[in-house]
């Protein structure tokens, strides 16, 4: 990509007046030169069955044409128009509530035949309308893609197919390995497979979440095959992937997974969410785009996040431009919001966008005015910005259902309150706070080796083959962090009945036979002394020493005996293990430790609220990116070589101390 694209989605379809041209002025201004269009209008585009009016696509292509403002054109699936399920609709999902009723978005099933034959139809359409267009740049496909639940009875019976090829067509395989006998839930013949939706059984039910995600893969590989036949070479296919959604994007998508999913995009696309004024950290920010970024090894696109959001999202001053620049210290070759104007009916009306109701000029588009400025000023200098990190951490989607099923707080009569993302979020954002920089792999990641140290929160659910790709990992001299729950299970969430954590006791050196929920325990050694909060949280193992050393032990008149975190020397690596929850500040100090035993030198001293990020520019250059998440001025020492402020030219020396304003950012190039 030669330029970083700032933007954002532009609906013509939704103005009360018409204002193009001035929308246009505004966005010469601010220095926008992409928007987003179409993505959302199927029954604008098709009014009636195979009635085509592309009327609001020309008009806005034409335009944004002649100003010379890219264009990325979204295919209108993921919302279907009234016509549609007036005859047909059975299109609509049938989720464990039942059928559902029209008017949300995303609420069909995306593997009924009716819905495809329709959404490919108009894909092709829209295809011919746009792909030769000079100011196409690219094609996102649907959006925010999920399987939404769909399970009705021709998704349950591809469902048996896949099973019956995981399993060989072995019946007795997949009871036995299922569990199937518990509650006399065993399946004797594949015609007597009861509804899924019903199951109790954790395997089951898991593996059916597991299947329902293939299904994303393959919509998404289904509707770029299709961009693809039209498309210009010198036109990229992204999409807009998002996150568990806790009034904001949290932590590894339920519903998706994304490693599968993005295999048929040419380029990762994102949507990133999160709290702003007092709340802002950086963390959501940095973790979508760690994730992202580690998808394909390469540069990605936002494309969505905040402008005003919310009401209680509108950004104080600075900190538009701090984000700008944090999505782009990422590796980011695009900022682009969600959306231009507010919208003057409907759902999203509060989800305000750049311009609010009344298209005025406000304080949040003229600093994106100030952003679109310094793009075109230093964007040559920021684009494509490539990382080598030196950590990775591993998740995993199956780990992630398993837990769901089985939570790690779970009592008889409670669900439990921590969930898998909470562990994963635990991790990253000590990393974070810390200033080290990670990446993200999968069990089907290949190339562990690249890494120095890999962290595997509550990797419950694991084939054997992973966690001996772990032990080989450590053996030839990686750094491993496992944290309690991990390698508990197998892929089908079948317990083992080895003692735990089973393949892992080789490299970690530990092995327990029992756990339990924490009351009044605290944690006890060297690494725990002179902390403010030495409390062991949630759940706790009670791990007993098989050739490890003690890190921390449960400082407590029962489980005195145990060990809560340790150390162990296996070949020509290091493993730790931690076998509860914790502060963070006792959680960064064995993670120091930790990447101490990785040969990691930790160059950065400054913590949040400073963030420092870095990458290589298309001039071999290394960026620092000093960014204050704080409402006070800031100082830190610049660890690079010698060089120059990115914005300003100013010289500045390797370990010159540099002030960043409130909400602030400096950028150093050395």
């Amino acid at each position: 990509m030669k330029e970083i694209l700032f933007g954002a989605a532009y609906y013509d379809e939704y103005m009360p007046c018409e204002r193009l041209r001035e929308d246009i002025q505004m966005m010469k201004k601010a220095g926008i030169n992409t928007v987003r269009i179409a993505e959302s209008t199927w029954s604008t585009c098709e009014p009636q069955e195979g009635v085509f009016d592309f009327f609001h696509v020309e008009k806005v292509m034409d335009a944004m044409e002649e100003a010379g403002i890219h264009v990325i054109i979204g295919t209108p699936t993921y919302a279907i128009p009234t016509w549609m399920v007036k005859s047909h609709p059975d299109v609509l999902a049938e989720t464990v509530n039942g059928r559902g009723i029209y008017g949300a978005r995303q609420i069909m099933d995306i593997t009924h035949p009716v819905f495809r034959f329709y959404a490919e139809r108009v894909i092709r359409e829209l295809m011919k309308c746009t792909a030769h267009r000079s100011c196409v740049i690219g094609y996102q496909v649907d959006n925010e893609t999920k399987h939404y639940g769909t399970a009705g009875r021709n998704v349950q019976e591809k469902f048996v197919k896949y099973l019956r090829e995981k399993f060989q067509d072995n019946l007795d395989a997949m009871n036995a390995e299922f569990g199937l006998d518990y509650w006399s839930n065993r399946i004797n013949a594949w015609e007597d497979f009861p509804d899924v939706r019903g199951t109790i059984n954790g395997s089951l039910g898991a593996e059916f979440e597991k299947f329902q995600r293939t299904l994303v893969d393959d919509f998404l590989g289904w509707q770029s095959g299709i961009v693809k036949e039209y498309k210009r070479d010198d036109q990229f296919v992204t999409h807009n992937f998002d996150f568990e959604w806790r009034g904001y994007s949290f932590g590894v998508q339920p519903n998706v997974n994304h490693y599968h999913a993005s295999g048929s995009l040419t380029i990762a696309g994102v949507d990133i969410y999160h709290p702003t004024q007092d709340d802002l950290t950086g963390m959501e920010i940095a973790f979508g785009g760690d994730m992202v970024r580690s998808l394909k090894q390469d540069n990605y696109l936002v494309l969505e996040t905040e402008a005003q959001g919310f009401p209680g999202w509108l950004p104080y001053k600075g900190q538009l431009r701090l984000q700008a620049y944090s999505h782009i210290a990422s590796g980011a070759n695009s900022v682009m919001y969600w959306h231009w104007h507010s919208l003057h009916n409907a759902r999203e009306t509060y989800w305000k966008g750049l311009l609010s109701h009344d298209f005025q000029e406000n304080d949040t588009y003229l600093e994106a005015c100030v952003i679109g400025k310094e793009l075109q000023e230093i964007g040559s200098h920021l684009v494509n910005l490539k990382k080598k990190n030196e950590v990775a951490v591993l998740v995993s989607n199956e780990t992630l259902t398993a837990l769901k099923w089985f939570g790690i707080d779970a009592t008889e009569s409670d669900k439990g309150k921590v969930a898998y993302n909470d562990v994963v979020r635990w991790i990253y954002d000590t990393l974070y706070g810390m200033n080290v920089e990670c990446d993200f792999i999968w069990p089907e990641s290949e190339d562990f080796g690249q890494y120095k140290m890999i962290v595997v929160p509550a990797l419950y659910a694991a084939p054997d083959r992973l966690l001996e790709k772990l032990n080989r990992y450590v053996e030839n001299g990686g750094c491993l962090v496992a944290t309690f729950k991990t390698g508990f299970a197998n892929e089908n969430v079948k317990v083992s009945h080895e003692v735990q954590p089973r393949i892992l006791r080789n490299c970690l050196g530990v092995k327990y036979h029992q756990f339990t929920f924490p009351k009044k325990v605290m944690l006890g050694g060297d690494i725990a002394e002179g902390t403010d909060n030495r409390e062991a949280k949630v759940f706790m193992e009670l791990l007993k020493l098989d050739g490890a050393e003690v890190l921390a032990y449960y400082d407590h008149y029962n489980w005195n005996g145990y060990a809560a975190v340790t150390r162990n020397h296996f070949a020509e690596g290091y493993a730790y293990y931690i076998g509860c929850m914790m502060d963070q500040e006792l959680l960064k100090r064995i993670l120091m430790k930790a990447l101490e035993d990785a040969g990691i030198e930790k160059i950065v001293k400054e913590e949040f609220p400073v963030i420092v990020r870095k990458g290589i520019n298309d001039y071999g250059k290394s960026v620092w990116f000093y960014l204050n998440y704080s409402e006070k001025e800031q100082t830190a020492l610049y660890e690079g070589s010698d060089g120059r402020d990115v914005l300003t030219g100013e010289s500045v020396k390797h370990q010159d101390n540099i002030s960043i304003p409130t909400w602030g950012v400096r950028m150093i190039e050395g």
